[in-house]
């Protein structure tokens, strides 16, 4: 869905023109030269043909035009910058899942699985060539509101914070943070939103180093 977001976002760009560097100016010019209508019932004090209903008709144009031309500019940049984040999210995504891949199809890859609360599962596969490690999640429940599942590398008696969860899906795979180095183990607990620098509740599920 995010690739596709980003393709719509730059086929929208092949709708919009640039206008031209001098149309401003241009018509800023021609108001100032077309005189504007005197009060109803009165006649203009400076000598000289009075405007037409044409030369009114062009006035309105070219105003009309005026605001267009800003419309159109606002709308392009607008439009720009929609596509433009789009793909820098959809890359994002896409350079994620090509290391969360590479990790699962490494050929020193292993596993451990353990059950968690609810009737979840959850599997980590670490790869100790590439220093890596996923988990995989499923059937998790969404944690309460302000609540974030964070997952942590066990240093033996220490816990390093190793990434957070998508709050919003069930089903997912994580790439953790940073390298696996001398885990024993990693843990899942449940955090305020945002993490915390060491949990602050007790580990709803813990998985030995898989060997």
């Amino acid at each position: 869905m995010r690739e596709f977001t980003a393709t719509a976002g730059r086929l929208a760009l092949a709708t919009t023109s640039r206008a031209p560097q001098d149309l401003k100016s241009h018509v800023l010019q021609r108001i100032s030269e077309v005189r504007q209508e005197p009060p109803p019932g009165r006649q203009a004090s400076v000598p000289g043909p009075t405007k037409s209903r044409h030369g009114k008709a062009v006035w309105w144009a070219l105003a009309a035009c005026a605001a267009g031309i800003a419309t159109l500019s606002g709308t392009t940049v607008w439009q720009h910058q929609r596509a433009d984040d789009a793909r820098h999210r959809a890359e994002a995504v896409q350079e994620q899942s090509d290391r969360i891949a590479a990790v699962l199809a490494a050929p020193d890859a292993k596993v451990a699985s353990a059950s968690l609360d609810g009737g979840a599962h959850g599997s980590v596969v670490v790869s100790k060539s590439s220093g890596r490690a996923v988990f995989i999640a499923s059937h998790m429940a969404a944690p309460p509101k302000g609540k974030v599942y964070q997952l942590w590398f066990a240093d033996g008696g220490h816990m390093r914070p190793a990434g957070l969860m998508d709050a919003s899906r069930t089903d997912q795979s994580v790439l953790m943070d940073g390298r696996v180095g001398r885990a024993t183990g990693l843990g899942v607990t449940l955090e305020p939103a945002g993490g915390s620098q060491q949990p602050t509740s007790p580990p709803l599920a813990t998985m030995a180093q898989p060997t």
